[in-house]
C-alpha cells in the first residue's frame, strides 16, 4: 500500500494532515485499538511511552520521535498521532533518524514495527487504569521526562564579591536559562509550600569560607541531581513553576512595586466587595418579594374562590328579580384557577431570581471574602514574622557593634557572629516566604479580575428572569381579563 503524507509547518512544529484510515496496514488498527482509552477514543501520553520503551531503540532515538508525534505534553495522542509515531518507529527500527522530513514524501508500504503481539499491548492500558493510588510510572518513564542539564560559566564579578551562574538547560521544554544558586534556592523554597507532603530534594550548602573549585565543582552536581529528580517527578513535573524554573528568561516574576501595587489592588477588591454585597442583598429582597407576590397571589385567588362557593341563599327582597349575584359567584369561582397559575409564575420568577442571580453573586461574594481572608494572612502571618526577623537583626547587629550583651554574661565576638549568621539565615527563610506569599497573592488578584467578568452574566441573568416574568405572567393577565368580561350579563362592568 501507499501513502503519501502532507504537512504543514504550524506554531507547535509540523502539522500532519490527510490521514486515510483505508491506507493504514491491518497491524496499525490493532496496535490502536489495543492501547486506545475507550471513553476518550485517544492514546494517554503515558501509554505512549511504555510502547516506545518496548521498542528497544535508544533513549536518545525514543525521545525524537516523542517530540515528533506529541503536539503536546498533556493532551493524549490522536489515532493519527499514534500511527504517525508507529511509522517513525518502524523506520527507526531500519536505522533511520526520525525527523519531520523523513515523512514529507513517504512513497512506500507501511513498515510493521516490532512490538511484540498485539494481545500483550492491552497490559500497557491496564496499567495505566490500575488503582489509582498506585503509581504506574516505570524508571525508564521517569528518566524520559526530562535530563536537564547544570552547567558554570563564567564567573562575574560585583562590586565586591564573585558570583557564580549556571546555565540550566531542559530537553524537554528545548530551553536555556541562567540561574544562580539564590534562584535555586527561592524555587526550593516554593516547592516547599507549594508540596508540603510531597519529597523535596535537599539543595547543597550555600557557601562555606574560602569555598574552592572543588568546593563549587561539587555544588553544581548536586544541583544538577536536584533539579532533575525535581523534573522527573511525577508531580512535580506536571506543576507550572517548575516550566517557570526551566524556561523563564526575563526579569524579575514579580514587578519591584509588587507591594504598593498590592495595596492598591487590595483597596479596589474592597470596594468591589461592599458593592457586590449590596447588589446580592437587593436581589435577595426581590427575589423574596416576587415569593411574597406569589404567595398572595395565591391567597387572593383562594379568597375568590371561597367567596363564590358561598352557599349562602339570598333572599328575594335583596335580589329583587336580579340574578346577578349567582352570575358573579361563578366568575368568581372560576377566576381562583387563573389567580393560582399567576402565584406559579411569580413563584417561579422568584426561584429564577434565587438561582441565576443571587447564587452567580454569592459565589463570586465567597472568591473576594476566600481573597480577604489571604490577604489576612499574609499581613498577619508572613509579613508579621518577617518584620520581626528584620528587628532582632538589628538588634543584633548594634549589639556586635557595641560588643556588648544586655544580659549578665559576657559573650565573645564569634558568638555573636555566628548567631548573627543564624539569623541571617532566618531573615532569608523569611523573605523566600514573603515571595512566595506575594507571588501567590499577585496570581489570586488576577484571578479575581477574571472573575469580575461575572457582572455581565449576573446582568444577564436578571435582565432575562425580568424579562420571562414578566412576559408570563402578563399573558396571564391578557387570558383572564376576556374571560371575566364574558361572564357578566352587560360585558365588563363601567368603573365606579
Amino acid at each position: 500500500m501507499v501513502w503519501t503524507w502532507r504537512l504543514v509547518k504550524g506554531t507547535g512544529g509540523y502539522l500532519w494532515l490527510d490521514t486515510i484510515e483505508g491506507d493504514v496496514p491491518p497491524y496499525y488498527r490493532e496496535v490502536y485499538e489495543a492501547i486506545c482509552c475507550k471513553q476518550e477514543d485517544k492514546v494517554q501520553g503515558s501509554v505512549f511511552h511504555k510502547l516506545l520503551n518496548r521498542t528497544k531503540l535508544s533513549s536518545v532515538t525514543q525521545n525524537q520521535i516523542a517530540e515528533l508525534v506529541e503536539s503536546s505534553k498533556v493532551e493524549p495522542l490522536s489515532k493519527s498521532a499514534l500511527y504517525k509515531g508507529l511509522l517513525l518507529i518502524a523506520l527507526a527500527q531500519q536505522g533511520k533518524q526520525p525527523s519531520a522530513k523523513l515523512l514529507e514524501n513517504i512513497m512506500q508500504e507501511y513498515p510493521k514495527p516490532q512490538l511484540g503481539d498485539v494481545s500483550e499491548l492491552e497490559s500497557l492500558r491496564m496499567q495505566a487504569r490500575g488503582n489509582p493510588i498506585l503509581l504506574s510510572w516505570t524508571l525508564q518513564d521517569l528518566l524520559h521526562i526530562d535530563m536537564v542539564q547544570v552547567e558554570l560559566i563564567p564567573e562575574k564579578k560585583g562590586l565586591f564579591l564573585k558570583h557564580v551562574e549556571y546555565e540550566v538547560s531542559s530537553q524537554r521544554f528545548k530551553s536555556t536559562v541562567y540561574r544562580r544558586y539564590n534562584d535555586f534556592v527561592v524555587f526550593h523554597e516554593v516547592l516547599l509550600q507549594r508540596f508540603p507532603y510531597r519529597m523535596v530534594p535537599t539543595l547543597p550548602p550555600k557557601r562555606m569560607l574560602r569555598a574552592d573549585r572543588e568546593f563549587i565543582e561539587s555544588r553544581r552536581r548536586a544541583l544538577k541531581r536536584f533539579v532533575n529528580l525535581v523534573a522527573r517527578h511525577p508531580f512535580f513535573s506536571k506543576d507550572e513553576i517548575l516550566q517557570i524554573f526551566l524556561c523563564f528568561n526575563g526579569p524579575e516574576l514579580l514587578p519591584p512595586d509588587i507591594q504598593a501595587q498590592f495595596g492598591a489592588s487590595r483597596e479596589l477588591i474592597r470596594n468591589i466587595y461592599n458593592s457586590f454585597r449590596k447588589l446580592r442583598d437587593r436581589a435577595e429582597r426581590m427575589a423574596f418579594r416576587s415569593a411574597e407576590n406569589a404567595s398572595d397571589l395565591l391567597l387572593f385567588g383562594k379568597e375568590l374562590s371561597t367567596l363564590g362557593s358561598d352557599t349562602t341563599p339570598v333572599p328575594s327582597w335583596a335580589s329583587a328579580t336580579s340574578g346577578m349575584w349567582g352570575i358573579l359567584k361563578q366568575t368568581l369561582k372560576s377566576l381562583s384557577v387563573e389567580f393560582a397559575l399567576l402565584a406559579d409564575k411569580a413563584a417561579r420568577q422568584g426561584q429564577r431570581e434565587e438561582e441565576e442571580v443571587v447564587e452567580k453573586l454569592n459565589i463570586f461574594l465567597d472568591l473576594l471574602q476566600s481573597y480577604k481572608d489571604l490577604c489576612e494572612r499574609h499581613e498577619k502571618g508572613v509579613l508579621h514574622e518577617h518584620q520581626r526577623a528584620l528587628q532582632k537583626y538589628t538588634s543584633m547587629k548594634r549589639q556586635m557593634m557595641s560588643v556588648t550583651v544586655q544580659s549578665k554574661e559576657q559573650i565573645t565576638v564569634e558568638q555573636l557572629e555566628s548567631r548573627i549568621m543564624q539569623q541571617e539565615n532566618t531573615i532569608l527563610t523569611m523573605e523566600l516566604r514573603n515571595y512566595f506569599s506575594l507571588f501567590c497573592l499577585h496570581q489570586e488578584t488576577q484571578l479575581i479580575h477574571i472573575y469580575l467578568h461575572i457582572t455581565s452574566h449576573v446582568l444577564t441573568a436578571f435582565i432575562d428572569s425580568q424579562i420571562q416574568g414578566h412576559h408570563e405572567m402578563s399573558e396571564v393577565w391578557k387570558d383572564l381579563k376576556p374571560k371575566l368580561g364574558g361572564l357578566l350579563p352587560n360585558g365588563m362592568p363601567s368603573s365606579p
